[in-house]
């Protein structure tokens, strides 16, 4: 792959734990991961996005790091992660792994030092560790929120209270301090050091706090600070050959976005914007062309998302009568009708593969894998569910582990029950099952891929002209035509020379509703 493989990758998100099973205990790790290579490759993806594969007490399903520089012992080791990524490389697929620099574990050394050494030690000074209010502290330094529900403070035996944005398990570092920057830059020398080709950064807008705001998430989303951790980040990587960063960055002004993107910080960050967009065409178009116009000036490739690890599967979205995507309403219990979702799935899958730029494919995607939304209370681990007062069902839903092959759980998955239960319908959506059917979710995803890699990537896109309101219609360099027809009645094909991919069957000349086609033209 080229140096700028990046730009117009297709990479595939893994959830370890819900990947495949290698040593039968329920639980994904890096044994199924690298029995599962083949499948990867043949699928046509070109690089592997790993969420956190790191020793972890699990309390946020591995965001809760408790060292940077290991592999969490349930998923295997760190010489098995050497070699799964030698592997990879063999196989011309890239890996690109998750660092946390918002906020580690309760159980990291750095952590179980500071609250050990005491109120005012240079070791809380890593953190934010602060006296309450109140006339004996019992209240907590200021009134901010977690992001996962409840307070965003938790105090501690000797009455000081420390700062967590999401679980309590999570305490946030304090980035004004030179030892957390130096520490991070010394982990991403650690994993390029291994053969690493990228990094994604979560919550990578959250960082710095301004300690002295009473307000909402304006006071630590996107302070101005962060940019300048970044430009020390991209000073890293740049130690090293054609390595990248990848931000996820969830904000809804893009001149704040793009500034992520400037040359001297990330090569990329997620597009947000076009997963929680609505299937419809206006709002899809006004998407794609903010994202492209966002992009261009800056030199940095748009990607394109449709799902990850935490939010609802798009088979379950695109058949609800609300197709948006939002964190702070996630429609649990709204009807979804499963047919018209997979076609809408499918039609989405090859408009986004379609547009220039990279994409990201989270695992199960090409399954056509609905979201769980009948997990019993009792078997739910997302922090969510306990810390909304159980509300909101959090993100396990789209979390199970995958179905490979069988007629019952745990569908191939490993050899007994999996962490989290699989539903008994999902036998007819098992890799096996639809490996064979040329019109199954897995087919299509396949032929796509493998079509994107020889035809589209990175580059630019003409907008049809004479298109009705509810078609989206375009044409890549390479001459590929791209129709999306979220109308409710069937439109005709624009001239052509053959019709290379689908997501559905064609009426003659005409595309039905919520279907999608790619033409060869002249």
């Amino acid at each position: 792959m080229s140096e700028t493989w990046w730009r117009g990758a297709a990479i595939y998100q893994v959830y370890l734990r819900s990947f495949a099973d290698g040593n039968g205990d329920g639980i994904g790790d890096l044994a199924g991961l690298r029995a599962r290579l083949p499948y990867l490759s043949d699928l046509g993806v070109g690089a592997i996005w790993l969420n956190p594969w790191y020793p972890s007490p699990m309390a946020d399903g591995g965001y809760d790091v408790a060292d940077y520089r290991d592999i969490e012992p349930s998923f295997g080791t760190l010489a098995e992660a050497e070699e799964f990524i030698a592997e990879a490389h063999a196989l011309g697929i890239k890996t690109i792994t998750d660092i946390v620099p918002n906020h580690g574990s309760d159980q990291q050394k750095w952590f179980l030092q500071a609250l050990e050494a005491g109120p005012g030690s240079a070791e809380r000074e890593r953190f934010h560790f602060r006296e309450g209010r109140g006339e004996s502290g019992e209240l907590p330094p200021n009134d901010w929120k977690s992001i996962f529900g409840g307070p965003a403070w938790t105090r501690i035996a000797d009455g000081e209270w420390y700062l967590h944005l999401f679980a309590p398990e999570q305490p946030d570092f304090n980035w004004d301090n030179p030892e957390v920057v130096e520490e991070f830059h010394d982990v991403l020398r650690f994993w390029f050091d291994r053969g690493v080709d990228g990094i994604r950064i979560d919550s990578a807008a959250l960082l710095v706090k301004d300690m002295d705001s009473l307000g909402g998430e304006e006071a630590y989303t996107d302070l101005d600070g962060v940019h300048e951790i970044y430009r020390g980040w991209r000073r890293v990587a740049e130690e090293y050959a054609d390595r990248i960063l990848i931000g996820e960055v969830w904000l809804p002004d893009q001149e704040r976005f793009a500034q992520y993107l400037r040359p001297d910080e990330m090569h990329t960050a997620f597009n947000f914007d076009f997963l929680a967009c609505t299937w419809e065409a206006a709002a899809l178009r006004c998407s794609i062309d903010l994202t492209l116009a966002t992009h261009i000036p800056l030199g940095a490739p748009p990607t394109w998302v449709l799902s990850n690890h935490d939010v609802t599967r798009p088979v379950t979205k695109y058949g609800r009568a609300d197709t948006s995507f939002s964190h702070a309403d996630r429609k649990h219990g709204m009807p979804s009708d499963p047919v018209l979702g997979e076609r809408r799935a499918r039609a989405a899958a090859l408009l986004a593969m379609a547009l220039p730029g990279g994409l990201y494919v989270y695992q199960g995607e090409e399954l056509g894998l609905p979201e769980v939304e009948d997990i019993a209370d009792e078997l739910r681990q997302d922090p969510i569910w306990i810390r909304s007062g159980r509300t909101d069902h959090g993100r396990d839903g789209c979390r199970v582990p995958l179905p490979w092959s069988g007629d019952e759980p745990p569908f191939g998955f490993g050899a007994g029950p999996t962490w989290l239960p699989q539903p008994l319908e999902w036998k007819a959506l098992t890799a096996e099952a639809q490996a064979a059917n040329p019109t199954s979710m897995f087919t299509l995803y396949r032929t796509g891929l493998h079509l994107r890699r020889e035809l589209l990537g990175d580059g630019t896109l003409t907008w049809l002209s004479g298109a009705q309101d509810e078609v989206l219609a375009f044409r890549r360099e390479s001459g590929l035509v791209c129709v999306v027809n979220l109308g409710q009645e069937p439109v005709s094909l624009p001239e052509h020379e053959s019709v290379l991919l689908a997501s559905g069957p064609l009426e003659g000349n005409l595309l039905p509703s919520d279907t999608a086609v790619w033409l060869r033209t002249a």
